[in-house]
């Protein structure tokens, strides 16, 4: 390997050292380092090749890292098709019918606004834009505005 070549792939391991991070968004962090386009190219082969960068585990981490901040299945799509993840993997990964984001949906809404129900229907449309710019589907947020959590 050219000198260049194993700058190129220390930088790239430092990076991914830190945290996963999608293809893209390596690719995006060494071209601002100033590294020629077509040697990362040939790093990223060789750090996927190597199991060190993986889109897979990337999603994984992030669905976890974003549903724990109380973000809805559209919200975490929508920010993962902004990191240049396939829309075939985020259909993998993520069922907008699970259950688990009813519940997410009644957890997000009683942490901001407490265990009582919207009464008015002011307070209706103030917590239904709340979820809905929290990535939650239509049904996810009415079923969140007239269900309680024991």
């Amino acid at each position: 390997m050219t000198n260049q070549l194993l700058q190129i792939r220390a930088r790239a391991i430092d990076i991914l050292s830190r945290r996963e991070h999608s293809r893209l968004e390596l690719r995006q962090k060494l071209l601002t380092k100033g590294f020629p386009s077509e040697l990362i190219e040939t790093i990223l082969q060789q750090l996927i090749q190597d199991n060190l960068l993986s889109e897979e585990r990337f999603i994984d981490n992030f669905i976890h890292s974003r549903t724990n901040k109380g973000y809805g299945p559209l919200r975490i799509q929508q920010e993962l098709r902004q990191r240049g993840i396939e829309k075939e993997m985020i259909q993998q990964a993520i069922d907008n019918n699970d259950e688990k984001w009813q519940q997410s949906a009644i957890q997000v809404r009683q942490k901001r606004f407490g265990t009582s129900l919207p009464k008015t229907p002011l307070e209706h449309q103030k917590q239904s834009r709340f979820l809905l710019y929290r990535g939650f589907t239509g049904s996810q947020i009415k079923t969140a505005l007239s269900q309680q959590v024991e």
